[in-house]
């Protein structure tokens, strides 16, 4: 459990190092997208679900935490996302409960 989270944080703080070639304004369009297509990803398996995105990726990809109350369940649950940048395609990890990630969602 300890590794996923340890996966977790490493593949965030990779996306956190400065872009400069890009515009504001495509890297708000880059983050609306990645969380869109992330959360639409997730509609099977998370109620409601909620991205929170990196705002500019990695070199190669757009990263995304999807969180929320489980299918059927009481349960808050959460999946790392990956937006592949040059194909669109969304690929989710895991299932990660509150008791290996716990995401806080701006009000």
């Amino acid at each position: 459990m300890t590794s996923r989270l340890a996966i977790a944080t490493l593949m965030i703080a990779a996306g956190l190092a400065p872009a400069y070639a890009s515009s504001d304004d495509a890297w708000t369009e880059f983050s609306k997208e990645v969380g869109q297509k992330c959360e639409a990803a997730a509609k099977g398996m998370i109620e409601a679900p909620k991205a929170v995105v990196d705002p500019f990726g990695s070199e190669k990809f757009g990263l995304a935490i999807v969180t929320g109350k489980a299918k059927g369940a009481k349960v808050q649950i959460s999946h790392i996302c990956v937006m592949d940048k040059k194909t669109k395609t969304v690929e989710l990890g895991s299932e990660l409960g509150p008791d290996v990630l716990k995401v806080a969602l701006p009000k």
